[in-house]
């Protein structure tokens, strides 16, 4: 058995690397102890030569085990850091991705003001609370068809003591009160629902109807592009996270439905990502 830090970390990085690549390897074997040890990186480089306790040891060992079984790290150590934010996950959320912080940055952009926003699917509350976390002033609506997602989102607001984020139970905009919008976000399944990747590593433990949306992964998109021109105000804008090779598709059914300024954001790693359209019945551009 490794007695010391470094030799901990060194087994647990052979193993991890059957599962993920090198360098996400070392990282997870850090990422594992430092949790059961509740200390930071630099700790593990300082103390390599420490011996672990033996409880520790069969902690970590627990929680080593169960990543090579494929569960997902954030699964694990049940948070997910977004946006600078630390957020409680769960295996009834969808575990918040660095590419979805485009989206977030993209709305932040918009926003002047005391704005009404919308976040539609909102699971862990990432988007909403992002937002509300940086733009103080808006008062965020976040909605959930999933009373046990909402209710993940509900105790994020709470620790996070973010007061201008009101979470709602509403399947898109069914439950929505008559009210409108300057900005609609949304990060909803944009799947195949044949998609074989579904049936891969995190995707496996996160919930399907977070994911997959139909045969071309576009059934919730219409619905929300559909719907969002009724729930918007003049000038205000409607923003989708959509899948690396949906951007073409997204633009088409944004200028369907009437949308305006259609334009589409790359994420970190160059992909087509987000796409944003502006509603305008009358009048010019507004920004």
């Amino acid at each position: 058995m490794a007695n010391s830090v470094q030799q901990w970390l060194q087994k647990a990085r052979q193993q991890l690397a059957q599962l993920v690549p090198p360098d996400e390897a070392s990282i997870e074997a850090q990422i594992l102890l430092m949790h059961v040890l509740n200390v930071n990186r630099a700790w593990l480089i300082a103390h390599a030569t420490d011996s672990l306790a033996a409880a520790a040891v069969m902690t970590v060992e627990a929680l080593l085990q169960r990543r090579l079984q494929g569960e997902p790290i954030a699964h694990i150590l049940g948070e997910r850091e977004f946006f600078g934010l630390p957020l409680k996950v769960t295996p009834d959320t969808l575990i918040p991705r660095p590419d979805t912080e485009t989206l977030v940055e993209a709305a932040l952009q918009k926003i002047h003001g005391r704005m009404r926003v919308l976040d539609l699917g909102t699971g862990t509350g990432a988007i909403a609370l992002a937002i509300a976390k940086h733009a103080p002033g808006c008062e965020v609506i976040a909605v959930d068809a999933s009373a046990a997602a909402l209710a993940v989102a509900t105790e994020n607001a709470t620790a996070l003591q973010l007061n201008n984020v009101q979470c709602v139970a509403s399947h898109w905009f069914t439950a929505l009160p008559a009210t409108n919008f300057d900005l609609i976000v949304s990060n909803p399944p944009y799947i195949e629902t044949s998609d074989p990747h579904l049936q891969q590593g995190d995707l496996r433990f996160e919930p399907m109807s977070a994911l997959a949306s139909g045969a071309d992964g576009l059934q919730d998109i219409r619905q929300i592009v559909a719907q969002a021109p009724g729930y918007l105000n003049e000038g205000g804008w409607l923003m989708l996270e959509h899948g690396y090779n949906q951007a073409d598709a997204v633009q088409q059914l944004l200028h369907a439905a009437g949308l305006q300024q259609i334009q589409t954001l790359n994420d970190l790693g160059g992909n087509p990502r987000v796409t944003l359209a502006q509603w305008l019945t009358h009048g010019a551009e507004q920004q």
